[in-house]
């Protein structure tokens, strides 16, 4: 039986993933560069090839859009019936036959749990959870030697923190990583928003005056940066004052909570930092986005977790009840309520240059914290992570108690002291 596939004709970026031979394709693009579109194009070939073709992306508006592009291909054997369509599953098979194209929502390993491909597409890969290729994705494709494809944006801040990763930087660093390698199996594709012909191109070059400069060369030009020209902290300045142990003696923990007003809001900054010998540790991030109940209760269990004194809260989102709703969690717990009347700029720079003198030493990794710290740019919304960071250390008061003494750890032999901390 005759039918027709309207196949769309890939730009010159979306050809070199689209008609690669490789086995393994990762492609680095730009908001509305093609992604998609390429992306569909790709599963669609495979499928005509006889494959068995498994997308997934975190949510379900961008496999909505996969599906549009999908099924407009395919649509005149859909409507012959020569196709099977099962628009609830986001299923299109041939009957009687392994051939079929799925695509589902994954973000963590579990989800993309119980199938099986000879192609395996991860869409907006970086704000999955890396687990859902190196436990499921990659041992699913082992029966039939199949395919994958990983497709990604540079994630900014306000995506980052949607992120289901361990790491927001896995999709960037595992980029970098295969193009040092020059592994042969593996195909990388770079491009930005300009390279789509089909957009406008005076529209992006408005988008320059909307976006900030970091913001744009992230999203549209779809650079990996994973430090901003200008940020208050450096990855060198927090790598060289890392510790994986924390002080055997410390004087004071403080629980530093940025808080949120709704659970779809941002998320709630909850950090804890410790005072020893006129140093500061950062000690856990227990930042989340939920509902102020979840937040509290976050904030109360990392309190008794780290044996701390005192809760400080930003009082500027909700004033009295902050502290009530933590009060519902554990009535017992002091808290200390901060009004933002200063510039948030004013409030980080000092702790900046506490962290510049050495007096600030994060106690094991932080990604996502030390994410928000590298990209924050004066004069830029401060993140939560690090509006939490911040208020527990002023309250710390390290400049009063330090002298400025600074420790270098490293000479005193390695990161990691088997025989605990010097006296400081």
């Amino acid at each position: 039986m005759a039918y027709d596939i309207v196949m769309p004709t890939p730009h010159e970026k979306q050809k070199e993933f689209v008609e690669t031979d490789k086995k393994r394709v990762m492609v680095r693009a730009g908001r509305r560069g093609g992604k998609t579109v390429g992306v569909a194009i790709r599963a669609a070939k495979k499928f005509l090839a006889g494959k068995r073709v498994l997308y997934a992306a975190p949510t379900i508006d961008q496999v909505d859009r996969f599906w549009t592009e999908t099924c407009r291909i395919f649509q005149d054997p859909i409507d012959q019936k020569i196709f099977n369509k099962n628009s609830t599953r986001h299923i299109l098979e041939l009957p009687g036959t392994e051939r079929r194209i799925r695509a589902k929502t994954a973000w963590n390993a579990d989800t993309l749990r119980g199938d099986y491909a000879d192609e395996l597409i991860l869409d907006e890969f970086q704000l999955m959870n890396e687990e859902v290729w190196g436990v499921v994705g990659a041992p699913m494709l082992a029966d039939n030697n199949g395919d994958a494809a990983f497709i990604y944006t540079p994630p900014s801040l306000a995506s980052r923190s949607a992120s289901k990763a361990n790491d927001p930087q896995h999709a960037a660093k595992m980029f970098k990583r295969i193009k040092a390698s020059g592994d042969p199996r593996w195909k990388l594709v770079h491009f930005s928003s300009h390279d789509n012909p089909h957009i406008s191109s005076e529209a992006l070059d408005e988008l320059s005056n909307d976006m900030t400069a970091l913001a744009y060369r992230m999203e549209i030009m779809a650079e990996d940066v994973d430090e901003a020209p200008g940020a208050l902290w450096t990855r060198h300045t927090i790598e060289s004052h890392r510790v994986y142990r924390i002080p055997d003696q410390t004087e004071r923990i403080i629980i530093g909570v940025d808080p949120s007003e709704t659970s779809t809001g941002d998320e709630a900054g909850i950090v804890a930092a410790a005072l020893s010998g006129g140093h500061g540790y950062i000690l856990g991030d227990d930042s989340l986005q939920g509902s102020p109940l979840q937040w509290a209760q976050a904030a109360v269990a990392a309190y008794h977790r780290h044996h701390a004194d005192m809760i400080v809260a930003e009082s500027n989102a909700g004033g009295e009840m902050v502290a009530l709703t933590i009060a519902t969690v554990d009535p017992n717990i002091r808290v200390k309520l901060v009004h933002s009347s200063r510039g948030k700029i004013v409030r980080a720079d000092p702790i900046a240059a506490q962290y510049e003198h050495g007096l600030v030493h994060h106690v094991g990794s932080f990604p996502k914290l030390e994410d928000e710290m590298c990209l924050f740019v004066p004069g830029g919304k401060s993140p939560n992570r690090l509006d939490a960071m911040v208020f527990a250390l002023i309250e710390l008061d390290l400049s009063h108690k330090s002298h400025l003494q600074v420790i270098d750890y490293k000479a005193l032999g390695g990161l990691y002291l088997p025989g605990g901390f010097p006296n400081v």
